[in-house]
């Protein structure tokens, strides 16, 4: 049975050690170890992490008995819209409902505190992008935001509709 850990701030080198493990089977074929380790260093270096806690990001860790096999992050945008920053799942994990488990209960969670709509940025080449359509969510519009050390995120923008319970 999957269960949800809600992390804090001791949870945070567990989170950094599942982005490091799914990063490179994700995106090294995209947009290259360089930038994987670019990214990786700016988003989940330890300040970086706690700095997202302090700014309301709400982390929850999946875990199968004793393993934690993923992770996802949310916060609230403005109003009724909030944004899913993160969500990994393990590579030996993936197949076995734990993206489904992790964003079920993300989109519980935010229907809970209110929430109409649920966006994400997904890099355009990411094979998520099918998960995540998969999963009710439908592209706006596609962005490239430069991230520094000339580095760029080329990504669709997605967007669910929450239903009310």
């Amino acid at each position: 049975m999957i269960l949800l850990k809600k992390a804090t701030e001791t949870d945070l080198p567990t989170i950094q050690e599942i982005a490091k493990v799914t990063w490179g089977p994700t995106y090294t074929h995209i947009i290259g170890q360089e930038q994987v380790d670019y990214m990786l260093d700016k988003m989940y270096n330890l300040p970086a992490l706690q700095e997202q806690l302090a700014q309301g990001h709400q982390f929850f860790i999946a875990r199968q008995g004793s393993k934690d096999l993923g992770f996802a992050a949310y916060s609230r945008d403005e109003g009724d819209t909030f944004h899913l920053h993160k969500l990994y799942v393990l590579p030996e994990a993936h197949g076995q409902g734990v993206g489904k488990f992790l964003m079920n209960e993300v989109v519980n969670k935010v229907r809970s505190a209110g929430g109409r709509y649920l966006r994400l940025n997904v890099n355009r080449y990411n094979k998520a992008k099918d998960f995540y359509e998969s999963s009710g969510f439908k592209i706006k519009e596609s962005v490239d935001n430069e991230i520094g050390n000339g580095f760029y995120m080329n990504d669709y923008i997605m967007e669910k509709t929450i239903e009310p319970a």
